[in-house]
């Protein structure tokens, strides 16, 4: 009785190890293999969506969302940060204001409509149109008319040479949408475009909920559904993400970092990115109107000790075009003014700016703080009588447009990676008032921006952009603090994710194991 008691308790105990070691290869297999749950991502975002329209958004978690629902003309390799085509097959330069553009065909919309020359006329008249007021608008506004020449050509006139156009097609905001879903209904609320996943919900302030796109042209993604979570606080996200709740997080902070580093179910990704974060004048008040009270600044803030304080999130670089920007050359990287607290001293006193008293105006979020007060005490260790102003987010950029600062802490997340569409709109005079909020006016730098502009010659484009980065280097309208490094954090399962230097993501090749 006992030897068969024994080999009874042997056969049960085999059964359940086969059926665990069944459990477990379905729990964790990827591909089209495994269980369809396993299958699934949820990703945690602090804040919710304006929307889903590609057209009618340009905030940095719709784009998120956007991107996995519909796609551009042109795509940047992340890798090579080159502009290769995506819906487009090829392009062509009849001349120097035409670009045909012949499309990738048999192609369908989720709608089931076909992606066609029309659709892309459609879309790009839609951002266009002052009356529906696109808010990146200005991607495109160098288009005079777009023609569909026939089924898969698209004809785009510019007013004049504009070389950024690929850049600026490869931008979220110019994805091309469904002229019927976009007449008959919102796109906001119900997205149509070509991309991998489809629109299943959005539950405004909690949640959006997308599923694989089964017909997708390239092929349906492993991933058969993908959740935006919204967790308004950061730390609940992390802890989230410990216990498995969420597997995807992105934009990691300095200060979160050691606790995620030391998660063991996580894998952290980091690359050097386009952002940039710099301190400005106000070129419209004295003294920062003077090259001189500005090159003393720059002398007297220690960049490489603020960025040793980010944890690796950072890039100490002098260049205002960062190295991840089209535009960017080696040169730039040390031609900023040195750390010298003694010439700062000396140019201060010579100049007539000892004891000067500033205001740094900043942002009321964790990094624009940080900042202030670094720079704040590195200022004062020179002889200045330095204060904070902080203000939240909102409020900061109206104040920040309207002039109403001496000194403050702003970013750019260059998100074509294209230098031209980092100067002109913060730097050149055609937008004093707006987005130069600095009030730089330097007629040789606009020149040069110009040039950088009308040209469709890529490499006369870099030599532009990269004078007149140099001119503003040596005339310090900027101090940069730092080039940005795109963070995102995921579960040890999720496999195939990659950054874009921009802070883009898809999810199209991304599966779980």
């Amino acid at each position: 009785m006992k030897k068969i008691w024994n080999n009874s308790i042997a056969l049960v105990l085999f059964i359940l190890v086969l059926a665990l070691a069944g459990c477990s290869g379905e729990s964790s297999s990827g591909g089209d293999g495994g269980n369809d749950v396993s299958q699934e991502l949820t990703y945690a975002a602090t804040s919710d969506i304006v929307g889903l329209s590609p057209i009618d958004t340009n905030d940095s978690v719709s784009s998120a969302m956007i991107e996995q629902v519909y796609e551009t003309l042109f795509v940047r390799d992340p890798k090579t940060m080159e502009i290769k085509p995506q819906l487009a097959e090829s392009y062509e330069n009849p001349d120097d204001t035409t670009w045909k553009i012949k499309l990738k065909e048999d192609i369908k919309f989720h709608d089931g409509t076909p992606l066609n020359a029309e659709a892309v006329k459609y879309t790009f008249e839609q951002f266009l149109n002052e009356e529906r007021a696109a808010p990146r608008a200005s991607l495109l506004e160098p288009i005079e008319s777009i023609e569909a020449e026939d089924e898969y050509t698209v004809v785009i006139n510019t007013k004049e040479p504009y070389g950024p156009l690929l850049a600026a097609l490869s931008h979220t905001n110019a994805s091309i949408v469904s002229p019927e879903a976009d007449q008959n209904g919102d796109l906001n609320k119900q997205p149509v475009g070509t991309g991998p996943f489809t629109f299943v919900e959005w539950v405004q302030g909690d949640k959006v909920t997308l599923e694989a796109n089964g017909d997708y042209w390239q092929g349906a993604p492993d991933l058969k559904k993908v959740t935006m979570k919204v967790v308004p606080e950061y730390s609940t996200a992390v802890s989230m993400l410990q216990t498995g709740e969420v597997q995807f997080l992105d934009n990691i902070s300095s200060e979160h970092l050691p606790r995620i580093e030391s998660m063991e179910n996580v894998e952290i990704n980091t690359k050097e990115g386009t952002p940039v974060y710099y301190l400005g004048f106000n070129m419209n008040k004295e003294p920062f109107n003077d090259p001189k009270f500005r090159e003393a600044i720059a002398h007297a803030i220690d960049r490489e000790a603020y960025v040793n304080q980010l944890g690796g999130l950072g890039i100490q670089n002098d260049s205002i075009i960062g190295p991840k920007v089209f535009g960017y050359k080696e040169e730039a990287k040390d031609a900023g003014y040195d750390f010298d607290t003694e010439i700062a001293k000396q140019m201060l006193e010579d100049n007539g700016y000892a004891s000067q008293k500033i205001t740094l105006l900043a942002a009321n979020t964790g990094n624009y703080m940080k900042m202030a007060e670094i720079v704040q005490a590195q200022l004062s260790d020179v002889g200045l009588d330095v204060s904070i102003e902080s203000m939240e987010w909102g409020t900061f950029l109206d104040t920040t447009t309207q002039g109403k600062f001496e000194m403050t802490f702003l970013g750019w997340s260059n998100s074509t990676a294209d230098g031209s569409e980092l100067l002109y709109p913060n730097l050149h005079s055609d937008n004093l008032g707006s987005s130069n909020r600095t009030g730089y006016d330097n007629g040789e730098f606009d020149a040069l921006v110009d040039a950088s502009r009308v040209s469709v010659d890529q490499a006369e484009r870099e030599e532009k952009l990269h004078e007149a980065n140099m001119m503003a280097m040596k005339d310090a309208v900027w101090i940069p603090m730092h080039h940005g490094v795109v963070t995102a954090a995921y579960d040890q399962s999720v496999k195939g994710l990659e950054l874009d230097p921009t802070g883009q993501w898809s999810l199209y090749n991304v599966h779980r194991e």
